[in-house]
């Protein structure tokens, strides 16, 4: 008898990808035949992400080549899940009736459960909480995830004690703000009235449990959570990576009370001085929003000053998106999308030089890195200051090297985002 075969197109964040590795040992313990091509197969699962406007187009587009597929007999069967799905079920269902079945968000799974991996396998994702309660005005995450929730701590540990029996070289720590991590846990009020699990205590837990994790890589903080004893950890223990992931999404004050990110302009630089402090070659990345509601031309040039004068190691920007039901949404003085646009390409020209820049710190310093793959004459990998498809590579011109281990190179050559080494 035939197995049924399927495939998987995992869009947005890693968070994503984590569900959609859960999606999938779903249906290969029913008897699929996962195959990694999306084309001519019986089951084709979209898992979407419905953030922003960008992601939505993305997650549209990527149902539209589904049934053009379907159409062409190339898929029997569409099932579309996730986050855009979540928020607008009632409008997709009418929009493409050539779907076979819709899906919300997954149930976050407290306990541990396995997955099956659709990334490469020297590294992974450990999921610490879902959802979020920073109630951001511009984020419809708390609509499509809810409030937060934490996963039990012995949970944690027995994933994480099971990735490192498999011999995962790099374990990404994710969440919505894994600094709210155990917030939510009932604190016991007969001992201390402040008595509870924080993100430190759990990764000294991660820590003690694991023993051969090299690199151990901690996602989406949020600086007002960003605590003194998380920063000593990251700048004590020898496997964090000296890679610290804060959004700051502006910084101008008028601005981020209206994004209610509950922190300043003086504590942001505040915080960032005393990371650089402590972890004198740490690599900070950082998120901005530019062209927020009532964002003047006068705030937006404060950011750009702030930019210059930080140069933050790694940036992304957003072109601000209004989302329905949010807080933001509804605010007046919308800025005009080609003034959004200009502003975002400005901030990113200022960033690829501020990247090259900082780059050049590299030249001529022996680095770890973890080699990911070949092409064109070179092995391509990663040091610890840079994260799995976000951030810029490292470029060895090496023969027989082998994919999934470390190697240290000496850096001879800055670019703009990627490093050239041997």
């Amino acid at each position: 008898m035939r197995r049924r075969s399927f495939s998987i197109i995992s869009l947005g964040c890693f968070r994503n990808t984590y569900d959609s590795e859960i999606v999938a040992k779903r249906y290969v313990d029913k008897g699929y035949m996962l195959k990694e091509k999306a084309e001519k197969v019986d089951l084709l699962i979209i898992n979407t992400c419905g953030f922003i406007k960008e992601a939505k187009e993305e997650s549209i587009e990527a149902i539209e080549a589904a049934i053009d597929w379907k159409r062409k007999n190339k898929v029997r069967e569409i099932l579309v899940k996730g986050c855009l799905v979540e928020r607008y079920r009632d409008k997709l269902e009418r929009y493409f009736p050539e779907v076979d079945k819709w899906e919300g968000v997954e149930d976050f799974p407290k306990k541990f459960v396995e997955r099956e991996k659709l990334t490469p396998f020297y590294i992974d994702f450990l999921k610490i909480c879902e959802g979020c309660a920073n109630k951001c005005s511009y984020c419809a995450i708390p609509q499509i995830k809810g409030t937060l929730k934490s996963r039990p701590v012995e949970e944690i540990i027995k994933e994480a004690k099971e990735l490192d029996k498999k011999g995962v070289k790099e374990l990404n720590i994710i969440g919505q703000d894994i600094t709210s991590w155990g917030k939510d846990f009932p604190f016991n009020y007969e001992k201390s009235p402040f008595e509870g699990k924080d993100l430190v205590y759990l990764l000294k837990k991660i820590l003690k449990e694991t023993k051969n994790i090299p690199w151990i890589r901690l996602l989406y903080t949020h600086p007002k959570n960003f605590s003194d004893s998380l920063l000593d950890l990251i700048a004590n223990e020898e496997r964090i990576c000296k890679y610290v992931d804060l959004p700051i999404q502006h910084i101008n004050n008028r601005i981020l009370k209206y994004m209610n990110r509950q922190t300043t302009k003086k504590e942001i630089i505040s915080l960032i001085e005393k990371i650089r402090k402590k972890v004198p070659e740490v690599c900070i990345r950082t998120s901005i929003i530019v062209g927020f509601p009532g964002e003047t031309e006068d705030e937006f040039k404060e950011l750009v000053k702030f930019i210059t004068e930080v140069k933050f190691e790694r940036l992304g920007a957003f072109i601000y998106s209004p989302e329905e039901n949010t807080p933001a949404y509804n605010l007046k003085g919308r800025v005009h999308y080609k003034t959004k646009k200009r502003r975002y390409d400005e901030l990113m020209r200022i960033q690829r030089e501020i990247s090259h820049q900082v780059n050049k710190r590299f030249l001529d310093k022996k680095l770890a890195v973890l080699v990911e793959e070949e092409t064109d004459g070179f092995f391509i990998g990663r040091t610890e200051f840079s994260a799995y498809q976000i951030d810029g590579e490292v470029f060895l011109k090496r023969k027989n090297l082998k994919i999934g281990d470390f190697y240290e190179a000496k850096i001879i050559e800055a670019l703009e985002y990627d490093l050239i080494g041997e």
